[in-house]
């Protein structure tokens, strides 16, 4: 399974625009805001192929000199629980630290929390609403 960093605007990125649509947003009756959009060209935009096709995808947001935020972390349904999200999560921490990110945080979605725990990410702080379900900030610092 490639992986590789999307450009912004390109056939890849439009393709993992349509898989976080489907997994990330209409389940919940949101769509995406075309500034929303825009403001990720700034991003890392990171996927996951079978062939040409789109399987799963993350970005990485700088927040600081030293730390990224994991965001919109989507696996297409059928292949859940297989594998891809690890190797997503893998993936995106060892760019992190490739390009000097010393921490990595998230806005998790409380049915995710067990999975990124896996991977030593821990709870910083209570939970919080955000796109009409719960969420916590989750941390870790990369080594």
């Amino acid at each position: 399974m490639p992986l590789k960093i999307i450009e912004h605007n390109s056939k890849e990125y439009y393709q993992m625009i349509d898989l976080r649509d489907e997994i990330l947003r209409k389940p919940l009756g949101l769509y995406f805001d075309p500034d929303e959009l825009y403001r990720e060209r700034e991003d890392l935009l990171i996927g996951a192929f079978e062939e040409d096709k789109l399987i799963g995808c993350c970005l990485l947001t700088r927040t600081g000199a030293h730390t990224c935020r994991l965001r919109q972390m989507a696996v297409s349904s059928n292949l859940q629980k297989k594998g891809i999200g690890a190797t997503l999560m893998n993936f995106a921490e060892n760019v992190a630290r490739d390009r000097g990110y010393q921490t990595m945080v998230m806005h998790a979605r409380k049915t995710a929390v067990g999975f990124y725990q896996k991977f030593g990410y821990s709870i910083s702080g209570n939970e919080f609403f955000e796109v009409t379900i719960p969420h916590y900030v989750m941390e870790k610092r990369l080594r």
